[in-house]
Formats: structure tokens, C-alpha cells, sequence
């Protein structure tokens, strides 16, 4: 059995669409491929997942169907994803079982690629009835789900259970070890523990659940981490080190699951999440039937928003080595509630990806003894720089439908702004070093440089600041990486002093308040420049930001208060001074021009570019010598014991 039908842990839960599904929907076949992305769902009957009532769950595998209703399990964590398995496993067939009782029709369907759904078989029952149907996989080859519906008869049905299995040629199956990683978040961190020790057949296959506490509020000081402790026995332990930042953490899990020479799988999840236990089972199934040895990682939904899918699989593009969605007509935040599976047709195309988060995401360890832990890079990128190693090394990756985490979502998130950029510029440029397909990095350099002059004509110089010490520290090398690793974050936490862009008040009138003018543009506010006008609009902007004295009144109150979502480089541009709130909502800065600042980072910013530029394949050669030492096991216990508490 490789995945179980389930319901929420929840019955009220805001996740139920992503369980059970009701109504007759369909793809318009009469539609292609195309026109299924654009707008997410094609034309049909959407089946309303709120329909559904879950005073009618029996459990967390059994719910009752009422008279003449259709239950549909074509939903993200009951469907089966074909193609995956048709794809990166030795598996050809998958058997689906069904019990019910009552009376009604039960009836299995397959999509392809497109989203098109056939109908397989159907069965009706009346009285107590297991039916097994086995199903090949043959037809999957670019896509496609099986899924099953339950009709309820006169009197209603009530589906006992359901699972998939597949053929098991006998081999036997892996066990694992998770890792979570966490830095001042207890309550997150003691309620996944919970979850895993409340899940038998998560317990069965765990040989440890390690908990890398770098904060200094600690998980085991929270109410109630005693008494799961006592419980789970030899099956939990805590490992203390100091702040090394999410690679730091995440690697020390995977140096103790090897170390302890136990476990065929190490899972990282992060420490903010709700988790899906379920999905542990579902990673661990498909790595034993992988083909080669495979990181398999699970999906992210919205902890705020729970139907809310943040990416249904992202690679690296090549020539701007940038995170983009796997395929073309992939929609980034799809919500099930809004569009159920059988009517949103991308989401039945296989998404191969370059990575996965490290929210969750299962790690062979055979993987991990040949290629090493992750590059000491604190956060951003170590996930990413990983899975392209791994591929290099010849282990794919896979982002499996049917496992998944909430978790913080980033719509409340921006962190290409504050001291979060620092790692954002340093690690892309790494990681682009290291994997790059193109001589120079493609597009790297080029929009590195773009988004310096942003940054500085929006205000934002600590945020620029942060970039231009990052690629100082790329073009001295490699060598310093771990040891910046408990040093640099602190560093750039520091220069807040010296920067008002970055001085957080939870309240605007802490600020003088703005003075009304004329409005420029005849009232109708700045507006994006066009793109055959960008070049002139950006000297001419460039220009004033340097040369344009500060207007006197703007040095003592802001000109205006700006909300974040209305905050873009080229709204900003226009202003001497003005009050911008951060992406959370809940505090604000005063961003005040300083054409002196502009001019020394912009020289400085062009210097460093321009070293990139000629250093390149130098540094190029330098970092991919050096990667493997960075990741050895070695260079990170000399680390772990630095950072020792």
C-alpha cells in the first residue's frame, strides 16, 4: 500500500477541498491544452468542494455519501499521480481497493495529459462490497491522475476506505529519519512532533526524529514537550547548536542520520509548518520504488489560506538562473476551492522540476554520502544549489502530488528587501557560479546590476547596502563561507543604525506627518514607464536621484505614506522622502533620498559588476574546486563545533 484515501485531521477544517470533492465536473474537451492554462479551469460544472459536509466524515478514512450525491476522491491528496510513478518508478500497474456498504455506483476514472477524464469501470453495490481494480500506468506518459467517485443510491452509501497499492516484488522497505530544523518557534516545532507521534504508520517507518534547536526560546522547554519526549522514547532527540541559519540546521540533520548509519531516507521539514503526516508515508513509498536513488520533496500550501498551492513545481531557468514555474501555463497560488482538480487542466501535466523546497523533502542517504551536505550558505539557495548537484551527480528530483505541508505563506513576505537581500544576491551569484550553463552566468550579472539601480532610486539602502557586501564576499572566494556562517547575519542586522529605509515603527504617527502638495501628473499619480521608454526613463531618473538637491521640507516630514503593495521602484523614484510599510503589515519606515549615498554605492555597485564580469571564469573554477570541501563532512563538524552550545 503506497497511499491511503483520507479525510481531514479536522473535520471543520478549511482543507476539506483538498480531501473530497462533489458534483459532476468535466473538462470542455472541445478545448485544448492551451486554453486549459490560461485560465486556469476550462469550461464545466465546477464541483463546489463546500458542498461537501463534513458532519458526514466517519473518521479520517471513511465518510458517509447522502441519497443521490456524488463524492469525487479527485482531489489533490486522494487522487494518484499517475504519471509520477509512470515516470521515476519501476512501477507499471497501481490497484486501487474500495470498501463500501450501502447502495450506489462506484466508478474510476484516469485523466491524460490535457486534463481530458475517461471513464474506466464502474461497479454498483448494493450491501457490503470490496471491489479491486487493477489499473497500468502505460498511458501516463506526460501526465494524467486516477481517481474514483462514489454515487450514493436511494438510501445513500457510506465508503469504508480506499487505498492504492502496488506490485512488491519483495524488496524491502526503507525506513527514515526526520529533521527539523528551527530557531524560535516552539509552539510550530511541538506540534509537528505531536503529529508524527500521533500517526502509527509515520512511527512504524521512523527510526529518529532529530529537532536542530538553534534559538534560544527552545522546543523543549515548551509546555508539553516532556510528556510527547517520554513517549516517543529513543525516537526523539534535540540537538543544540548555535544559529547557522537553515543550511546550518539542515545540514547538521543530515550529518547525524548518516552518522548514525541507520536510515535509508533523511525527510527536512521546516519548523513553521502544519504537517499532512500522511505525506511522510507517501515520500517514503515512492523513494523505495524509485528508479535511481531520488530526493523526493512534497508541495506547499498557504498555512493562512489552506487551498491556496503556492507552486505545483519550479526549476532554475537557465539563462536568468531564477526560480520559474516548471511549465508555461503553471499558475502560482491555484486555489482548489476555486478550481478543483478535474477542471483546472495543467495540473494533470507532469512537472518535472530542478528542486524542491526545503519545507519537506525526503534525501537518500546514499545521495547524501557521496555528494555531501549542503554549501554553508545560511539560507537561500542551499535547497535549489543541492538539487542541481544532486542531478549533476545523476539524482533527480521530484515534487510529489499527494504530499504536502502549510506553511508561512510569502504573500506576507518580502524579503528582496532588508537584510534577507544580502543572502538573496550572495547565494544566487554562488549558485550561478557553480551551475550556470552559460559562460558568464547568462542574465546573472546583468539584472544583479538592474537590481542595485532599483534599489537605490526606491530609497531602499540598506536593502542595496546588503547587496553590494554580498558580492564583495563573492569576489573574495570561497574560503570565508563557513566562517561567516554565525557572523555575517549579525553584521547586517547592525547596519539598521545607520539607515532610516530600515528604522521599523509598528506606527506611522510615530513619524511627522506628511505634507500635502500639488499633485505632479495632473493628480494621476507615477505610472510603470513603457518598455521602449525605459532606457531614457532610467538615465533621466538616475540623474535626479544623484544630482537633484534634497527639497528642504522633504529632509522634515515625508511627502507622502506609501501602503507596500503600492511601493514600486519606479513610484518610489519620484519621491524625496516618504513613509512605506513592510510586507506584513505591521510596522513602517521612513525612506528619505540621499543623493550622496546614491552616488558612492552606485560607484561602487558598478566596480563590483564590472570585477564579476572580468573575474568570472576565475571564480568560476574557484568555487566549483572548492564546493566539494564546503559540503564534506569534515568542514562541517569543524563547524558544528564552533557553533556548539
Amino acid at each position: 500500500m503506497v497511499q491511503r484515501v483520507i479525510l481531514p485531521l479536522e473535520a471543520d477544517s478549511d482543507s476539506v477541498p483538498l480531501y473530497v470533492d462533489a458534483g459532476a465536473t468535466f473538462l470542455d474537451s472541445r478545448r485544448d491544452a492551451a486554453g486549459a492554462g490560461e485560465g486556469g479551469a476550462l469550461a464545466g460544472q465546477a464541483g463546489r468542494a463546500e458542498a461537501v459536509q463534513s458532519s458526514d466524515f466517519r473518521g479520517r478514512f471513511s465518510t458517509m455519501v447522502r441519497p443521490s450525491a456524488r463524492v469525487s476522491f479527485a482531489t489533490y491528496f486522494n487522487a494518484f499521480p499517475a504519471s509520477y510513478w509512470r515516470r521515476w518508478t519501476t512501477v507499471r500497474s497501481v490497484r486501487l481497493e474500495v470498501s463500501v456498504s450501502g447502495a450506489g455506483v462506484l466508478a474510476v476514472y484516469r485523466s491524460n495529459a490535457k486534463g481530458a477524464q475517461q471513464r474506466v469501470e464502474s461497479v454498483a453495490f448494493d450491501g457490503a462490497l470490496t471491489q479491486a481494480f487493477d489499473l497500468p500506468l502505460a498511458p501516463f506518459g506526460d501526465g494524467g491522475w486516477y481517481w474514483f467517485d462514489v454515487v450514493g443510491g436511494a438510501e445513500g452509501a457510506l465508503l469504508e476506505s480506499a487505498h492504492w497499492a502496488v506490485p512488491d516484488p519483495g524488496g524491502k522497505r526503507g525506513r527514515a529519519s526526520l529533521a527539523i530544523t528551527t530557531f524560535n518557534r516552539p509552539d510550530y516545532c511541538l506540534r509537528t512532533i505531536e503529529a508524527v507521534w500521533a500517526a502509527d504508520t509515520v512511527r512504524d517507518l521512523l527510526d529518529e526524529l532529530l529537532v536542530i534547536d538553534q534559538g534560544t526560546q527552545l522546543v523543549a522547554d515548551e509546555e508539553g514537550f516532556a510528556d510527547v519526549a517520554a513517549r516517543m522514547g529513543e525516537q526523539l532527540r534535540v540537538v543544540r547548536q548555535g544559529n547557522i541559519g537553515g543550511s546550518g540546521g539542515f545540514s547538521r540533520g543530515m550529518y547525524e542520520v548518516v552518522r548514525a548509519g541507520r536510515s535509508d531516507y533523511v525527510v527536512l521539514l521546516d519548523d513553521d509548518i502544519v504537517l499532512e503526516p500522511e505525506s511522510l508515508t507517501r515520500l517514503v513509498a515512492f523513494a523505495d520504488f524509485a528508479r535511481r536513488p531520488t530526493l523526493v520533496g512534497g508541495h506547499m500550501f498557504d498555512m493562512y489560506n489552506r487551498t491556496v498551492l503556492h507552486t505545483f513545481g519550479e526549476v532554475v531557468d537557465p539563462w536568468r538562473f531564477q526560480p520559474r514555474p516548471a511549465q508555461e501555463d503553471m499558475e502560482l497560488g491555484h486555489d482548489f476551492a476555486r478550481s478543483n482538480l478535474r477542471t483546472t487542466g495543467w495540473l494533470h501535466r507532469r512537472a518535472d522540476v530542478d528542486y524542491n523546497g526545503w519545507w519537506m523533502t525526503l534525501i537518500p542517504t546514499e545521495v547524501i554520502r557521496e555528494i555531501g551536505l549542503s554549501l554553508p550558505l545560511f539560507i537561500k539557495w542551499d535547497d535549489s544549489e543541492y538539487s542541481l548537484r544532486a542531478s549533476k551527480a545523476g539524482y533527480p528530483t521530484v515534487s510529489l502530488p499527494g504530499a504536502a505541508v502549510w506553511h508561512i505563506s510569502w504573500v506576507d513576505k518580502d524579503d528582496l528587501v532588508g537584510w534577507q537581500a544580502y543572502f538573496h544576491e550572495r547565494n544566487r551569484v554562488i549558485a550561478a557560479l557553480l551551475h550556470s550553463l552559460y559562460d558568464r552566468g547568462g542574465r546573472v550579472i546583468r539584472e544583479s546590476a538592474y537590481m542595485d539601480v532599483k534599489h537605490l532610486i526606491s530609497m531602499q539602502y540598506y536593502s542595496e547596502q546588503g547587496r553590494l557586501t554580498a558580492l564583495r564576499d563573492v569576489l573574495a572566494g570561497p574560503d570565508r563561507l563557513h566562517e561567516l556562517l554565525g557572523a555575517r547575519l549579525g553584521e547586517i542586522r547592525a547596519l539598521t543604525a545607520q539607515f532610516s529605509d530600515a528604522q521599523l515603527k509598528p506606527d506611522v504617527d510615530a513619524f511627522p506627518a506628511p505634507r500635502r502638495h500639488k499633485p505632479r501628473h495632473k493628480g494621476h499619480g507615477p505610472h510603470q514607464p513603457a518598455r521602449i521608454a525605459l532606457a531614457p526613463w532610467a538615465a533621466k531618473t538616475v540623474l535626479r536621484q544623484t544630482l537633484r538637491p534634497v527639497a528642504e521640507e522633504a529632509r522634515e516630514r515625508p511627502q507622502a505614506l506609501i501602503a507596500h503593495q503600492d511601493a514600486r521602484w519606479w513610484r518610489l523614484a519620484q519621491y524625496d522622502s516618504a513613509v512605506v510599510s513592510n510586507a506584513e503589515g505591521t510596522a513602517a519606515a521612513w525612506y528619505r533620498r540621499d543623493p550622496r549615498q546614491v552616488r558612492t554605492m552606485l560607484a561602487e555597485g558598478i566596480e563590483l559588476h564590472r570585477r564579476l564580469l572580468t573575474e568570472w571564469p576565475r571564480l568560476r573554477q574557484r568555487y566549483q574546486d572548492a564546493a566539494p570541501r564546503l559540503a564534506s563532512f569534515e568542514a562541517w563538524e569543524e563547524t558544528f563545533r564552533r557553533h556548539a552550545v
